[in-house]
């Protein structure tokens, strides 16, 4: 096995999330191959780098505060190729409706070496183990304390 290979696609799943989460939209571009896909669950698919970067853009405003993990890679290489397993655990946070999801899933990605010698994501996609919505109106002690994004946010309004 090619260790700094092994190591290259785990920094490279883990910057793909830190921009996601971050809306380092250049940064998380950079991952993905020009002609990249993506399946998130069964209602979106991808097809190119600026299609996926683009929904992603528009899709996660500063209202929505994301936090993905992934863990438990089982990744395998051959030449400039390979090919990886995640399990991802992610919170989502829609500010201005008050809204947590929390989910679980596998991703299964497909990576490319190009010539300049830089993984890259190919595909991406993945199948929810479960997902789960909770109103935080109905937490009455439920308060954010902290948003990266607050000042471009929208005021979500207390419960009453």
């Amino acid at each position: 096995m090619d260790l700094v290979a092994l190591e290259e696609l785990k920094q490279l799943k883990y910057r793909y999330l830190r921009a996601l989460d971050t809306k380092d939209w250049d940064a998380f571009a950079e991952t993905f191959t020009d002609d990249a896909t993506a399946d998130y669950g069964e209602r979106l698919s991808f097809t190119g780098r600026d299609a996926i970067t683009g929904y992603m853009r528009t899709t996660l405003t500063p209202a929505i505060i994301t936090v993905h993990h992934v863990h438990h890679p089982e990744l395998s290489i051959d030449g400039d190729s390979a090919t990886g397993t995640w399990a991802l655990d992610d919170t989502v946070l829609v500010t201005e409706h008050k809204m947590l999801l929390r989910g679980a899933a596998h991703y299964e990605d497909r990576y490319s070496r190009g010539g300049d010698g830089t993984w890259r994501i190919a595909h991406t996609g993945y199948r929810r183990l479960y997902e789960a919505m909770v109103s935080l109106d109905d937490v009455p002690s439920w308060t954010l304390t902290a948003n990266r994004w607050a000042a471009a946010a929208p005021e979500a309004t207390p419960a009453e």
